[in-house]
């Protein structure tokens, strides 16, 4: 009898609509991989476990807590939770089983129900439960970080309907097309283990979960090492075969870029991204590498560069103007900084959307148009031209043209030189500070500073360390900064984050020019609700025009590769993913290779 309730109960619970079950997630199109696949196509099944990997930070931690604004979170946290399911990185927008076996998408959209696995468990041993889901929308949403507040902000509600079903509801009104692969990647969290640890505070307690690794031990402000969960319950899953091999991560810390490169060189860690170009070129003149013990290696980069440059500080009133914004640009001599600093290595980003598709180029299509024309009177006219193209020079170091240019600008918004001093409206000294927390970009900073002087313009630098760095930033205390946004396959709702009026005043989000436009708003809202390839593609040309004529940032640069080196002691598979690295995910440790190296270089 109790049998018979409990199913009434929970067939009432199932939306009217039906619900077809699979196992994984599209925004766009098929997936990739059916319900039968064994392992992704980019990993090496059978890759051999074990082995130390050393890695290297230079943003001193000072909590394990990822999920709220306070602290500077350790690398490599991410790897102890899970999520519902998960992306593959040869497909732009699919999502996997994980911690959920099944999905269905409601036939009205409005919700997406997952069934998730028996075999999840936490690391302590208790399963994973639709109570978790329920728990980690509602404290990530009321207690995180502030971005999930925005993130989940059309998610009207997640239900339990079983122990291992949960239901994610979607308001009224909500863009549908993102929300399920959304909720398939919130991170889960364990209810039972936050019932007794306070969620909200930094800490430095190594926290329970359910990922491939989980800490091992803490020596904060110098390194932190993982260890791989041996009885792991999702090891032999489709989505983790031939994945997380190192049987542990240590990341130590170095403060400073330049001593962390000789570092590497001397064998204290054994794999780098390469970001300075000077390093790149020139740097690498070392014995380990003519030994050929260091490798070097250029990968593919098949996705969105994103965005590398100066962001202005639009809240404070002296940025409020684009011609202000758009002649201190001017002063950005980027092909003298490529030449001299770089070895031409890099490229002038001109996008928010650089290296991909989604990058607006030309004039504007039709389908463009027909987005922009609502908002022709709200629009600079450059929008309905050619595709913003950063302002260039004959790379000299003299940039005369451009500095007239700007001082007309600059003029045309009402400000005035007196006595080489550019004078405010409030007859003010116009001064401005580029905050930052990397020295090694003191190099870059100071001939913009110098061109900025000429203009008149009171210019500096500051460097802070990382904990204040990160506090001035979520509470928009700067002028000038640099930041780097990387931009995914298919923009969606994460864009209201970086662009959005709602994100401008929210503490940590990733709109750090403080942007408050109703035109972007209404373009970002286009993009969500786009319903093909196509569509999408036109909505982000006409989102990136308006961004880019809007001088809200001064463009700085990209490389559409990663430029690696690392150790020779490692294997990996012979297919490479196209939309992500494979490191160090895909990697291992090379036995043969190891014992080679160990005794060529004799270190154990």
């Amino acid at each position: 009898m109790k049998r018979s309730l409990a199913a009434l109960v929970l067939l009432l619970a199932l939306p009217a609509t039906a619900e077809t079950f699979r196992h994984g997630l599209s925004t766009f199109g098929d997936l990739k991989y059916g319900p039968d696949f064994k392992h992704y196509d980019y990993v090496n099944p059978d890759a051999p476990k074990g082995g130390l990997l050393r890695l290297n930070t230079v943003a001193p931690y000072d909590s394990l807590n990822p999920f709220i604004l306070k602290g500077v979170a350790a690398p490599g946290i991410g790897t102890l939770w899970m999520t519902l399911m998960s992306g593959s990185a040869d497909e732009p927008d699919s999502a996997y089983g994980t911690v959920a076996e099944s999905v269905a998408v409601a036939d009205d959209k409005k919700s997406v129900t997952f069934v998730l696995r028996k075999a999840a468990r936490w690391h302590d041993g208790k399963p994973i439960t639709a109570e978790d889901a329920v728990f980690s929308f509602t404290t990530l949403v009321e207690k995180g970080h502030p971005h999930y507040a925005l993130l989940y902000r059309d998610i009207a509600a997640v239900e339990a309907l079983a122990p291992d079903r949960a239901r994610f509801r979607f308001k009224d009104g909500a863009v549908l097309r993102d929300l399920p692969l959304l909720a398939a990647g919130m991170p889960i969290l364990p209810k039972h283990y936050y019932e007794k640890v306070a969620f909200e505070r930094t800490t430095l307690e190594p926290p329970l979960g359910s990922g491939p690794y989980r800490v091992a031990k803490v020596d904060a402000g110098r390194s932190i090492v993982y260890e791989r969960v041996a009885d792991w319950w999702a090891k032999d899953l489709p989505t983790s075969r031939g994945r997380y091999n190192f049987d542990q991560l240590r990341f130590d810390v170095y403060r400073d870029r330049d001593i962390a490169f000789e570092a590497f060189k001397a064998g204290e860690y054994d794999w780098r991204e390469e970001f300075t170009a000077r390093n790149w070129a020139t740097g690498y003149d070392a014995p380990a590498v003519k030994s050929g013990w260091i490798k070097r290696d250029t990968l593919p980069d098949a996705t969105p560069s994103g965005v590398q440059a100066y962001f202005f500080n639009t809240r404070r009133a002296k940025f409020q103007d684009p011609r202000v914004r758009r002649a201190i640009g001017l002063a950005f001599d980027y092909e003298w900084t490529n030449k001299t600093q770089f070895h031409g290595l890099y490229e002038r980003m001109g996008s928010m959307f650089e290296n991909s598709d989604l990058k607006a180029k030309g004039k504007p299509s039709e389908a463009e148009v027909e987005l922009l024309a609502p908002f022709r009177d709200r629009l600079a006219q450059e929008v309905f031209g050619e595709a913003y193209l950063p302002p260039g020079t004959d790379g000299s170091g003299n940039a005369r043209e451009n500095l007239r240019a700007a001082r007309d600008l600059l003029t045309q918004a009402g400000l005035v030189i007196k006595d080489g001093k550019l004078l405010d409206k409030g007859g003010q000294h116009f001064a401005l500070e580029i905050l930052g927390f990397e020295h090694s970009f003191e190099r870059i900073h100071a001939p913009f500073v110098k061109n900025l002087e000429r203009l008149g313009i009171k210019a500096s630098m500051r460097f802070v360390d990382v904990p204040q760095y990160k506090a001035r930033m979520d509470a928009f205390d700067f002028d000038v900064t640099v930041q780097r946004f990387v931009q995914p396959l298919t923009p969606g709702i994460e864009q209201i984050n970086m662009w959005g009026t709602q994100a401008a005043d929210t503490p940590g989000s990733n709109n750090v020019a403080g942007i408050k436009s109703p035109v972007i708003d209404a373009l970002i809202d286009q993009l969500m609700k786009a319903s093909s390839r196509a569509d999408l593609r036109a909505a982000t040309h006409a989102l990136d025009r308006v961004l880019m004529h809007g001088h809200y940032i001064v463009p700085q640069w990209f490389k559409g590769a990663h430029n690696i080196a690392y150790w020779d002691r490692f294997g990996r598979p012979k297919i490479a993913p196209a939309y992500a690295m494979g490191f160090p995910d895909t990697w291992w440790l090379d036995a043969e290779r190891d014992a080679a190296l160990r005794k060529a270089t004799g270190k154990n």
